[in-house]
């Protein structure tokens, strides 16, 4: 991993921290643009990282959300018992 991948990856992942906490759901916007004014380098890769973690929190989510839905309909079948 190239220090450009290692900086973005951990400054994606503390944006992230800071967003959740915050409920800032735009702040890696404002990262991004203070990275545009030294950096285009490091903000492409750190805007990648940020769509990466985000669609991987959408993903984890979905299938959350089908486990908690397939461990429902298990438990309403065995709860009507045998047929």
């Amino acid at each position: 991993m190239s220090s450009l991948d290692r900086l973005a990856e951990k400054l994606a992942t503390d944006t992230l921290k800071i967003q959740d906490a915050t409920g800032e759901d735009r702040l890696y916007m404002e990262v991004a643009q203070v990275l545009a004014t030294s950096s285009q380098t490091l903000e492409e890769a750190f805007l990648t990282e940020i769509r990466v973690h985000l669609a991987e929190r959408k993903a984890r989510s979905f299938l959350e959300n089908k486990i908690a839905t397939l461990q429902a309909e298990i438990e309403r079948a065995e709860a009507k018992g045998p047929l």
